[in-house]
């Protein structure tokens, strides 16, 4: 039986762990819950536990075992159960390719926009049946990215403040002509999770913003790509270093995280509004 969160015992922020990121070791651990939602269950157990006198919400996106593809997360469902929880804002850590030779393997950028290529994801009406005209010009929580930019600053971290994330179906990679398209729209990286991620998180009212992480260049880069032995361990060797960087990040923004307000991140945004125009 689920108990709902109370004024004092409620998780304040959420971490949402991308490819490789399935456990937060830094959280002393209280209890694991998988609250069921009107969407069906989130992707895995979510922890909660406390980071520095902190309380903190950690779930796996694919998955403990990385057994969700990129179209196959419950992404609302996600959302759902953390707002159940009790989260109101969320930091979403995910991997990227570079479109740009200045933002290299082994960086960490903070999107500001997004460019969504998927489809048949769970981004159309809601349970009941109702949709919204949901505003999208600033996606991204900009208090919560200020905060994230002010600790990397802090922790000498590489942090590029700004970037567009074109969202790609997956599970693929693309090809050099896709790559190509990408990089002629001026997009910075790409990424196979981001949406309805954030859309979900805005749709909630929920602060979002996300930690990306360069794991490599993109196709249109290709001689940095060739699926050789060598190039391969370097991607991977940049994915496991890019996890602990990560981690320690978001510890930090954890530790010193800012009663948020004046952002527009918990506005309703209600079917009623339309019925008079």
């Amino acid at each position: 039986m689920f108990n709902a969160p109370t004024k004092e015992n409620y998780p304040i922020i959420g971490i949402i762990g991308g490819s490789g990121f399935y456990d937060f070791p830094e959280l002393v651990t209280e209890k694991k819950v998988r609250p069921k939602t009107e969407y069906g269950y989130p992707s895995d157990w979510i922890t909660i536990g406390s980071c520095g006198g902190v309380r903190v919400a950690f779930l796996p996106r694919h998955g403990h075992d990385h057994k969700l593809a990129p179209h196959r997360i419950p992404y609302r469902a996600n959302m759902e159960a953390l707002w159940k929880i009790g989260v109101r804002s969320v930091v979403g850590a995910c991997v990227v390719g570079s479109l740009r030779r200045k933002i290299k393997p082994g960086d960490l950028v903070l999107p500001d926009q997004f460019v969504n290529l998927t489809w048949g994801r769970d981004d159309g009406v809601r349970a009941d049946g109702s949709f919204i005209h949901l505003p999208m010009t600033q996606p991204y929580c900009e208090n919560l990215r200020r905060s994230i930019a002010k600790q990397a600053r802090s922790k000498r971290i590489g942090l590029h403040k700004s970037g567009v994330v074109v969202v790609v179906q997956g599970p693929r990679f693309s090809t050099i002509a896709e790559s190509r398209w990408f990089v002629r729209n001026s997009w910075d990286v790409v990424n196979m999770t981001q949406y309805p991620e954030v859309y979900f998180a805005r749709e909630r009212g929920i602060c979002y913003a996300a930690v990306a992480a360069v794991t490599d260049y993109d196709a249109i880069l290709h001689e940095e790509t060739d699926l050789t032995v060598e190039n391969w361990q370097k991607v991977r060797d940049t994915f496991i270093n890019n996890i602990v960087i990560t981690r320690k990040l978001l510890v930090s923004v954890i530790m010193r995280f800012p009663a948020l307000g004046g952002c527009n991140c918990a506005k309703t945004w209600q079917p009623e509004f339309y019925k008079d125009l």
